[in-house]
């Protein structure tokens, strides 16, 4: 199932068919038995026409975030770990034992003022020179710890500032607009598989500059691992998005720059969409 939140009320897509659901965003989504819940919806709501649904979905799809935080892991992949390695001017070394600790890397990410949505624009920092997107599988956690959704993470990064010293993360990671989830909420009773794609392509002025594509499967720490982590001294009464930990890397050479569209798909959740800006209310 498909839930996409709107402008006004929410979206449900299943076996083909297409709902309206006026229930609070939060309320909606924070509860155990998610799939169990929308799947019940759907025998007392009217489904509706084609071009109902088209009218509903043109233009009104908002992040699917209320008042949840986002967090995110970061060493979780090979990849993310050479890739910081590689960025780092010093302690290298500290990315290589974070891949191998038994305690995860977790950070803080964003509020949802924060969060972009699909189509939406994420920004660049203009202190820095190199400047990637991040996909990212990301995990919806009720507040009972319990995931019940997944859905498209776009964790923009500084690896410049990164790199210069780890203790720059939060300058890295969290500003305006350095973050975008969407275009929905998959929503499933079963873990999504191992064999999962994620892939990212990234186009400046119509031309393919990067693209490239894993699985799920090559990620090191279970999902259950990472959320039990962060919600062993953490409490989140409007549950919370997790994202996993990016997979794929554009290599050193390549920076963002203003204007390119970024496309991340994954497997189930489909494609988000984000073109890269600046933050004009600060010089």
């Amino acid at each position: 199932m498909k839930l996409y939140k709107l402008a006004k009320g929410s979206l449900l897509q299943h076996n083909g068919s297409s709902y309206i659901i006026d229930d609070e965003w939060d309320k909606l989504i924070n509860r155990d038995g998610l799939a169990a819940y929308l799947e019940s919806v759907t025998t007392d709501t009217t489904a509706l026409n084609a071009e109902v649904e088209n009218e509903h979905l043109t233009g009104n799809i908002l992040p699917p975030i209320g008042n949840q935080e986002v967090w995110a892991a970061g060493v979780t992949y090979l990849r993310s770990r050479d890739a910081r390695m590689e960025e780092s001017e010093t302690g290298a070394s500290l990315y290589d034992k974070v891949y191998d600790a038994a305690r995860p890397e977790l950070f803080f990410k964003a509020l949802a003022h924060r969060v972009s949505g699909h189509n939406g624009e994420v920004y660049i920092r203009k202190d820095s020179e190199w400047n990637v997107p991040e996909p990212e599988l990301t995990l919806f956690v009720n507040s009972n710890g319990n995931i019940q959704g997944y859905t498209i993470g776009n964790d923009m990064s500084s690896r410049s500032i990164e790199g210069e010293n780890a203790l720059y993360l939060p300058q890295a990671k969290v500003y305006e607009k350095s973050a975008a989830l969407g275009p929905c909420l998959y929503v499933t009773s079963s873990p999504i598989p191992g064999e999962t794609v994620i892939s990212m392509n990234i186009k400046r002025k119509g031309e393919l500059v990067f693209e490239d594509e894993t699985t799920v499967s090559r990620i090191k720490r279970s999902f259950a691992e990472l959320t039990g982590y962060l919600y062993s001294e953490c409490d989140f009464p409007y549950g919370c998005f997790l994202m996993t930990g990016t997979c794929l890397v554009p290599p050193p050479s390549f920076t963002l720059q203003t204007g390119d569209v970024v496309e991340i798909s994954i497997d189930h959740i489909g494609t988000m969409v984000n073109v890269i800006g600046l933050n004009t209310k600060h010089k």
